[in-house]
């Protein structure tokens, strides 16, 4: 038997556990279970030819800390499926469901959505299980990805930045690395209060236009499957540009530690605002901050999609999941803030503090005999 070397960080709050589970199809599966304090782990799972236990370690944390100062009764948990470069489309189902077979008595795990998954994916996996977040409206699901709940949640987390006078909303200037689900769910909602989205970009490039894309027309020519670099009359800059672009406004919404000390000191944003889990690693956003430039905790500014499944786990409908993930995101920024101006300590500090002090007390209701 072939043997499996993974690796992942540790400390004394976590992850209680960590899964490898071997799939069909050379893939292999691996579920972090963090910390359930709060209740089961809730987490997304991530299917990629890059994938790695450190990384869903890490992502797992992010989730214990974005259900805690959410106010959520999760814990926090993240699964990754590792597959092939070119892995086959029709292999998907196959995999999934066998995943969801392996993972069926972890039961202080409940999955979601997350890159490389989608509703229909969580629709498999709840039919083997029993239990999944994300699904489709026809399972009494909100569709996290139609609704745009993570892109939903930058945008308040960017209302509540403006109210503060962090910036200007109306004609800011906005950049979007990663235009999937998230990324096209933020540039168009920021483009509806009256932002300028100035640049977007996927796998296969960036475009640019100062005056401000078309964000509608290119979400459609996405769904329609039409990459960016095909975008007609378009201004193509690398997606390492689109990152130290003088902008107001920064969402990295793609892979994780895009933002790093190798190109820190270039960013141009006023305000820093992560669609994706662990988008800036945490050095990075320490020079940022020396900087000047304010850039939010990815677990605070896009909780919108784990709150928007926990309103689906309730049996809240679309409506009260968006006014939930607005009221507790524009809370959550406005006390980061408040904190900040009082501690002088970075937004992260703030931020774990907030998440912290719920975990903390959540841990004192536990039995201790």
């Amino acid at each position: 038997m072939e043997p499996v070397n993974v690796t992942w960080m540790a400390d004394d709050f976590g992850p209680a556990s960590m899964t490898v589970l071997k799939l069909p199809s050379g893939c292999r599966g691996m579920v972090a279970i963090d910390d359930t304090s709060l209740g089961p782990a809730a987490g997304g799972v991530r299917m990629s030819s890059e994938v790695t236990a450190s990384d869903v370690s890490r992502l797992a944390r992010a989730m214990t800390l974005k259900n805690a100062i959410s106010g959520l009764p999760f814990g926090g948990g993240k699964a990754g499926i590792l597959v092939p470069q070119d892995f086959p489309a029709e292999r998907k189902e196959p995999v999934i469901r066998a995943f969801a077979c392996a993972i069926r008595d972890l039961r202080d795990y409940i999955p979601g959505p997350d890159m490389g998954t989608d509703e229909t994916a969580m629709a498999w996996i709840h039919d083997e299980t029993g239990r999944a977040v994300g699904l489709p409206a026809v399972l009494g699901g909100l569709a996290l990805d139609e609704i745009g709940a993570t892109g939903y949640g930058l945008a308040a987390c960017a209302q509540a930045l403006a109210a503060a006078g962090k910036f200007d909303l109306a004609g800011a200037r906005v950049a979007v690395q990663g235009f999937g689900s998230v990324g096209r769910a933020a540039a168009c909602f920021l483009q509806g209060l009256g932002a300028r989205v100035v640049a977007v970009s996927d796998r296969s490039g960036a475009i640019t236009d100062p005056a401000g894309l078309d964000v509608n027309a290119l979400a459609l020519a996405k769904k329609q499957g039409r990459p960016l670099a095909m975008t007609p009359d378009a201004q193509h800059i690398s997606g390492d540009e689109l990152l130290t672009l003088t902008c107001e406004v920064l969402v990295p919404a793609a892979q994780p530690d895009v933002i790093h000390d190798g190109n820190a000191d270039r960013v141009l944003a006023k305000v820093v605002l992560p669609g994706a889990n662990i988008a800036v690693t945490e050095s990075a956003e320490l020079t940022l901050h020396k900087r000047g430039i304010l850039c939010m905790p990815d677990f605070l500014a896009n909780a919108g999609g784990v709150i928007c499944a926990w309103a689906e786990y309730r049996g809240s409908d679309k409506t009260q999941a968006l006014s939930t993930i607005d009221g507790r995101i524009r809370a959550n920024s406005a006390e980061l803030l408040d904190r900040m101006r009082l501690s002088d300590g970075t937004p992260r500090h703030a931020a774990n503090a907030m998440a912290w002090q719920r975990l903390a007390a959540a841990r004192e209701l536990k039995r201790k005999f």
